[in-house]
């Protein structure tokens, strides 16, 4: 079997794909990308048995069909060095010998059997489907997994959830302590459904997909999620089980508003948030009109911090306590200049929102405050 193929081509895909692959595998099979030849096109398969990313090549020139499993290190290697031209593979299926010619030189080294490598379970045709366009995905993926938890106890909060509803396409995520609900109004359905899709494909698909109107399909059922975009397909098992109700946990009541510059805010929690206790973190909120105090301390070492910011704020006079690495996360993860911070009274959470939201999108993030020893 003879096939030629772009070598910038197949680098970028393997690069990509080589993010599937763990550096510890159950099955020695698993440290090899399969190739499958098919008509005028190389599929290339990654895997780590949850998650199978799959990315579609086509060839300049091919002579036969088959497939094989390439160790990624040998591949990876071989190819990245190499500057834009055609490669020629020769693969003799039999002896599982390969030779790459490239310009000025060839490789010799032997392949393995592809017959022992998995093959990702097709999704029934009774699935779910999303259908949302890939920059849209990636913005939504980017400001959630942030908040995202590493729980052993509770697994369904160390995902990001995918809500459809009749009204909107929800997407959450969120650790107890900080949260984060995206709503996307132009994906609804008048069947709900819903899915949690674990931290490793969400980040795979955040660093493959691009910021275009591309479509980008989800089709899912109780157990996996198949996830098609223009170069490729992953196929991943997703978290069981049932997320809590988020919607009950934001606070509807809110008097005391502050719109404030995002980047000023930002600027000074990295300037007070080092004089802070280590282990607490904690930043304190004092509030009046016109005017945002910041101020961090830690007793044990005897420093302290203030910084002083102007803003609009209507409400009644009051500080409240976050912690200072929390509330610069959720800032660090939205766009818009200015952003209205919502409270109620100092025990309960936190809403922050951007003043200008994305077209169709509304985008909430909430942050509990923390206890204040006045």
């Amino acid at each position: 079997m003879r096939f030629t193929l772009s070598s910038t081509a197949l680098s970028n895909r393997l690069n990509t794909l080589s993010r599937v692959i763990n550096s510890k595998n159950s099955m020695p099979i698993l440290d090899c990308f399969l190739f499958q030849v098919k008509g005028n096109e190389l599929i290339v398969t990654a895997s780590d048995s949850e998650n199978i990313m799959q990315s579609t090549i086509a060839l300049d020139e091919v002579n036969g069909e088959g497939e094989f499993a390439i160790p990624n290190r040998t591949i990876l290697d071989a190819v990245k060095e190499l500057p834009e031209q055609p490669l020629n593979f020769e693969v003799d299926l039999e002896s599982l010998a390969i030779k790459i010619v490239y310009q000025n030189g060839l490789y010799n080294f032997t392949v393995q059997n592809a017959d022992e490598y998995p093959h990702s379970q097709s999704i029934e045709d009774g699935a779910s489907v999303i259908s949302l366009s890939s920059a849209v995905l990636v913005d939504n993926i980017t400001r959630s997994l942030f908040a995202t938890a590493n729980d052993e106890l509770r697994p369904v909060m160390n995902g990001i959830y995918f809500d459809l509803t009749p009204d909107a396409l929800a997407i959450v995520a969120s650790d107890g302590h900080k949260l984060v609900r995206n709503k996307n109004f132009t994906v609804k359905s008048d069947t709900p459904a819903a899915f949690i899709l674990p931290k490793k494909p969400a980040t795979l698909l955040k660093n493959v997909l691009g910021k275009d109107d591309d479509d980008v399909t989800i089709k899912f059922n109780d157990r996996s999620a198949e996830i098609s975009f223009t170069d490729g397909v992953l196929t991943c098992r997703l978290i069981e089980g049932r997320y809590p109700n988020y919607n009950s946990v934001i606070p509807q009541d809110n008097p005391n508003k502050v719109t404030i510059d995002r980047r000023s805010l930002l600027g000074a929690l990295r300037h007070v948030l080092p004089f802070a206790s280590e282990s607490s973190q904690l930043i304190r909120f004092r509030l009046e009109k016109g005017k945002l105090e910041l101020t961090s301390e830690d007793v044990d070492f005897a420093t302290s911090a203030k910084e002083q910011l102007s803003c609009e704020y209507t409400g009644n006079a009051m500080s409240i306590g976050f912690k200072g690495s929390s509330l610069q996360e959720i800032l660090s993860n939205l766009n818009s200049d200015e952003v209205e911070l919502q409270l109620a009274d100092p025990s309960r959470a936190g809403i922050i929102i951007p003043c200008t939201q994305p077209e169709n999108e509304d985008v909430l993030m909430l942050i509990m405050p923390m206890l204040l020893n006045d």
